[in-house]
């Protein structure tokens, strides 16, 4: 990281002459920050991450799904149009400070002279006059103001960029996330409903051994408080499906009642087989937030650059060229051209504001800067968290589908020996309602797998590449 400091001070036109020539520009050059040190949190190794990360989960519709929201979402349209007003904005200013600004003006005005103002004894004339002039104004940029003043410009619409980039990411990882948990709310929904089933089966397995004497009634009563339980669990289920559905249906700038929603299972989602490479210089080059943050963090360098430049002399030249008769006609005749030439320098000599403004723009850019080295901490924070999630996610989801394995070859044994009369079918019910509320539980690990999945996409910046900043000075 390099410190801002401020060139000496020198007046006169020896100096003046020195920058003409020179062309320099006063104040520290922006140097890009060095990458932190590879003593970071151990990543994945797989292949490099794709500008379509999404892919990876082998959705049809969710690629389709984001690929529209990229279009029809407002947010995403807002940062687009902040962005292109940032653009905009850079180029008037370049326009203006670059090139001369050249105006042509052309009057005419009717006036009357008294020549007894002047002592003399006549009756007052009237007469009319015409212009028509093209004036040129430039202000030579000697010390490097304008210059400061465009990269700082330019610094401030690559962070429009970045923030663009940066909606556009965190969309894409809301609808993903959006879409596993509507995965996860369907699947268990189903499995709810499953075992409703089989608790209805049971309640009648059990009214009947009331009947035969064979169980009490408080058994009975149990049961029952059991299966109502169950039932009440179903209303709650469906009512977060159907606010998971909106809330795609917002992210992808639809209407909440959009029947053309695609509707996601955990079937129609794969778990990625390999997850992207990522070290931390790679983490700083391809996060839109770190990147926005080091944009500020040069438009706050180039502040105290054109801060710097005000202490120093300015020359403004101006030209005119123009016509001036007494008659429309002789306008542009002979002998009515007039021009002016006009050099200006002006130096500062006592204001007390520009070193109060010199060091407020030091203060602003170590502002930024410790901004940008805690956006950089919290990346990789981010990074690690999420990494260890995944190493948790893997080793949980690895003993459930064991667990899983285990319990349908139980459940298969308890069919064959029902079969062959050597069980109950009681028995068989109890052990299905196992294994279903054991393929719920499963079935949240792998939700919360392809959750974390998407948040590592997210975490290290969607795609690798950074998008192309704007000209550089």
């Amino acid at each position: 990281m390099h410190s801002a400091s401020g060139g000496r001070r020198r007046g006169g036109w020896c100096f003046a002459i020195a920058l003409l020539l020179s062309g320099c520009a006063v104040g520290p050059a922006y140097v890009r920050p060095a990458a932190p040190g590879e003593a970071a949190p151990r990543f994945t190794t797989a292949v490099p991450i794709d500008d379509h990360w999404w892919q990876a989960f082998g959705s049809h519709a969710l690629d389709s799904l984001i690929v529209q929201a990229l279009t029809a979402s407002p947010t995403v349209a807002s940062a687009d149009a902040t962005l292109r007003q940032a653009a905009s904005l850079f180029a008037v200013q370049s326009g203006a400070t670059r090139y001369p600004v050249v105006d042509g003006s052309l009057t005419s005005q009717r006036q009357q002279f008294n020549p007894a103002a002047l002592g003399q004894d006549s009756p007052p004339r009237e007469f009319s006059l015409f212009n028509a002039t093209v004036s040129v104004r430039y202000r030579l940029d000697l010390a490097g103001a304008n210059q400061r003043a465009l990269e700082a410009l330019a610094a401030r619409t690559d962070y429009r960029r970045y923030q663009l980039h940066s909606a556009q990411l965190s969309l894409a990882a809301a609808i993903a996330g959006t879409a596993v948990s509507q995965a996860k709310l369907a699947g268990q929904l189903s499995v709810m409903e499953s075992i409703a089933r089989l608790d209805d089966e049971q309640l009648t397995i059990m009214r009947d051994r009331v009947r035969l004497g064979a169980a009490s009634a408080d058994e009975l009563h149990a049961f029952e408080r059991q299966r109502e339980t169950t039932l009440a669990t179903i209303p709650l289920q469906r009512k977060l499906l159907l606010q998971n559905r909106h809330l795609l249906a917002t992210l992808a700038g639809r209407a909440p009642g959009d029947s053309t929603l695609p509707s996601f299972t955990m079937a129609d989602l794969s778990l990625p087989t390999v997850l992207p490479a990522v070290i931390p210089s790679e983490l700083v080059r391809g996060r839109p937030d770190i990147l926005a943050a080091e944009a500020l963090m040069q438009a706050a360098n180039a502040d105290y650059g054109a801060a710097v430049a005000k202490r120093y002399p300015q020359i403004n030249l101006s030209a005119n060229l123009g016509s001036q008769a007494l008659t429309a006609g002789a306008l542009f005749g002979g002998g009515s051209a007039i021009w002016s030439l006009v050099a200006q320098l002006t130096q500062p000599l006592l204001n007390r504001g520009l070193s109060a403004e010199k060091q407020a723009a030091l203060a602003g850019f170590d502002a930024t800067a410790a901004t940008y080295q805690t956006v950089i901490l919290n990346a990789l924070r981010e990074t690690a968290d999420v990494l260890a999630a995944l190493d948790a996610d893997v080793q949980s989801l690895s003993a459930l589908t064991l667990a899983d394995a285990a319990s349908q070859s139980a459940l298969a044994s308890e069919r064959r020996r029902y079969a062959l009369g050597a069980a109950s079918y009681q028995q068989v019910l109890i052990l299905e309602q196992q294994a279903e509320q054991l393929r719920a539980t499963l079935m949240a690990a792998q939700a919360q797998r392809l959750l974390d999945t998407v948040t590592l996409f997210q975490a290290i910046g969607g795609s690798g590449t950074p998008l192309p900043p704007s000209a550089r000075f």
